[in-house]
């Protein structure tokens, strides 16, 4: 059965492009890295590298195997940081999962606070430009927690933090106040999203109730960009509130009726200690809405 430390040895063979600067790096003689490789070979069943004359290549074996290997370090990594936790030590790492849009909006000042708190508990940030990637991800382990609109059919713990507003966004030469409905802009080009991001379903979504489909100024990748290029005069866009800059020069109007998402933090099981701050710090001082009655 293949150990860790061959996964390891092999990761950093592939990494470094050499038997010789891996061995360098892992602190171990060539001979012994080589050994460790031809055993992992054996159990596997087949030749993972190629040695080159100046390089190394994965055998197709190696291709198939190499993500697996950095699966299991990386889950052996999550193993040792949970047990530090468990073990009430201040320190360790915290993956934390989200999509884009709240990654730049309301997630920013609560990992101030929480550096404030715990500044010995690393975060590593993973970000998603869909919750069902979001989702996705969460469900094949490679966060503590997730962040992000409320998951479908999820059988762990959900917590509610609040509800999203949204906001149409024009460029700031548009004396536009009060509340606008989407129907009276359904002759605009609108600034959109790329398929993959999720805010391009709301858009959609939000234009079909008010009877049309949005026609497409520009497509942005970037959940940042949209307002930006909205308050340029591309075409309004619809937008998270809390992801406007500070001193943002556009026009901003809420859309009647309103657009709205709920948030939530959510894990795969019982969450840790510092799982669980982490989430009550979210609860606390994420700064969206409250669900209406």
């Amino acid at each position: 059965m293949a150990t860790l430390r061959q996964l390891e040895y092999l990761v950093t063979v592939v990494d470094t492009g050499s038997f010789t600067r891996a061995a360098e790096r892992l602190h171990v003689t060539q001979p012994a890295l080589s050994h460790q490789i031809r055993a992992l070979e054996r159990s596997v069943g087949g030749p993972l590298l190629e040695r080159l004359p100046r390089a190394v290549r994965l055998t197709p074996t190696g291709r198939a195997v190499l993500p697996h290997a950095r699966a299991a370090l990386a889950e052996a990594e999550r193993l040792r940081s949970a047990a530090a936790r468990a073990a009430g030590l201040d320190e360790g790492e915290l993956e934390v999962a989200t999509v884009y849009s709240v990654s730049i909006g309301p997630l920013p000042a609560v990992l101030r606070s929480w550096r404030e708190q715990y500044p010995g508990v690393r975060i590593r940030l993973r970000e998603y430009p869909h919750a069902e990637r979001l989702q996705a991800a969460m469900a094949a382990g490679e966060a503590d927690l997730a962040v992000g609109p409320t998951p479908a059919g999820w059988e762990g713990p959900v917590r509610e933090l609040g509800v999203e507003e949204f906001v149409v966004v024009l460029p700031a030469g548009e004396l536009v106040t009060g509340p606008v409905r989407l129907a009276g802009l359904a002759e605009r080009d609108w600034v959109h999203y790329a398929p993959g991001n999720g805010l391009a379903e709301v858009l959609d979504q939000a234009c079909a109730k008010a009877g049309f489909q949005p026609r497409i100024a520009v497509r942005t990748e970037q959940t940042a960009a949209a307002p930006l290029l909205a308050a340029a005069g591309l075409g309004p866009a619809l937008v998270p509130a809390n992801t406007l800059p500070p001193g943002f020069d556009g026009t901003v109007l809420h859309p009647q009726p309103p657009v709205r998402r709920t948030l939530t933090a959510y894990t795969r099981t019982r969450p840790d200690r510092l799982t669980t701050a982490f989430a009550e710090l979210l609860a606390r001082e994420i700064r969206v809405g409250r669900t209406p009655a």
